[in-house]
């Protein structure tokens, strides 16, 4: 159990370290204003429009970095400071969320695929380790039975949280590549703002992929205690 403080507080380390990192990175390219002046809110209007797409709605919402799509409503959801700014990072994050209406709209597998997984994962996630705990503890009361069955049903429901992780990245990496295919053909930023968006998006694309590593690194920890007690 010690092995698994370890890990947990490795890997919490790794992702405030990124986490923070994005936090720099948005604060510096909020300073960088648009040439052409639109807001967030502008800028995830003309990509939508630009790909065809009407039916879907761009609001405001609370918090910073609560930047989402709502594929439920059809609404780009952008957080206060990206609808009214105008700058290289609320242009990165706009298009970036617009890049999952497109997703959306042209049915892209691994989007589907990560809508498909939400209601098991939003079940399954919070039990998942509960459910290993209590089956080791079980099975070293009363020996190999049903609490290693128990065990193993919680790894199962952690599998699904893992492979929904893992399929979050092609999602964001190709909702920042659309993002940003578009901003460079149809010249909404400079070459300098463009840097600013690729770069702002890099770190952004980061956090997940710690997220994915350290759900399959908990996976395989905990894989380990289940399997490898056996005889």
């Amino acid at each position: 159990m010690f092995g698994y403080y370890i890990l947990i507080g490795a890997i919490a380390l790794v992702s405030w370290l990124v986490s923070n990192k994005l936090k720099q990175k948005f604060a510096f390219y909020s300073k960088r204003q648009l040439q052409n002046g639109m807001s967030g809110r502008e800028i995830a209007e003309k990509m939508l429009a630009d790909n065809g797409i009407y039916d879907v709605e761009v609001i405001s919402v609370r918090g910073q970095l609560t930047d989402h799509y709502n594929p439920k409503n059809k609404t780009v959801n952008l957080s206060e400071a990206v609808y009214n700014q105008r700058n290289a990072a609320a242009a990165a994050v706009a298009a970036h969320e617009v890049g999952h209406a497109v997703q959306h709209a042209q049915a892209y597998s691994a989007l589907e695929m990560r809508s498909a997984l939400v209601p098991v994962v939003s079940v399954t996630s919070g039990m998942s380790q509960w459910l290993v705990i209590g089956g080791l503890i079980m099975g070293a009361a009363a020996g190999v039975g049903m609490g290693y069955w128990v065990a193993v049903a919680g790894l199962v429901f952690m599998g699904a949280a893992t492979l929904f992780s893992f399929i979050t990245l092609p999602v964001e990496y190709d909702a920042s590549n659309r993002a940003l295919a578009w901003l460079k053909t149809k010249n909404m930023v400079s070459q300098q703002e463009y840097e600013g968006a690729e770069d702002a998006l890099k770190w952004a694309a980061r956090t997940y992929l710690v997220a994915a590593i350290g759900a399959l690194a908990s996976l395989l920890y905990w894989a380990l205690q289940v399997f490898g007690g056996r005889d």
